[in-house]
């Protein structure tokens, strides 16, 4: 079943269960796909490759992490709250994380294929390591593993 084939079943089902925060959720990601597609579109005819899919999918998790953030701050527990929620739902549809060991198992990797061996270097394992770990890391977290790895 595709990512868009999901998206509108649980479409239904949140319909038919009437769970609003879910449903807007689900709504909010159908509507950013939709449009990435109609951004790609040449003559007529777009679909999203898997990885575009996951690109989008990570953005919305970014913005509701940030705006979580930004009402915690604020004080604004019950916003905060509901951008949580909106986050379960859109990670739902995200790949499965990794854990931290398994970061830190590809990026000692991206170093011995890459030579690296200074900090000068960090923007090509952070770039090859943001590439095979898209959708699956936070690249904070991502960061601060390469940060560790590398010799100052």
């Amino acid at each position: 079943m595709s990512l868009k084939e999901k998206i509108d079943a649980d479409l239904k089902e949140s319909l038919k269960t009437g769970n609003k925060d879910r449903l807007n959720a689900i709504r909010s990601v159908r509507a950013a796909l939709l449009e990435k597609e109609v951004s790609i579109r040449v003559g007529g005819v777009a679909s999203l490759s898997e990885e575009q899919e996951t690109e989008v999918l990570v953005s919305l998790a970014k913005k509701r992490r940030d705006a979580i953030e930004q009402f915690t701050a604020g004080n604004r527990a019950d916003l905060a709250e509901k951008e949580q929620a909106e986050l379960a739902v859109i990670e739902e549809y995200l790949p499965e994380p990794v854990s931290e060991d398994e970061i830190i198992a590809t990026v000692q990797e991206i170093i011995a294929k890459t030579g690296a061996s200074s900090m000068k270097e960090m923007g090509r394992v952070m770039g090859e390591a943001m590439k095979q770990l898209k959708g699956k890391a936070d690249g904070g977290k991502v960061q601060q593993i390469v940060k560790s790895q590398l010799p100052a």
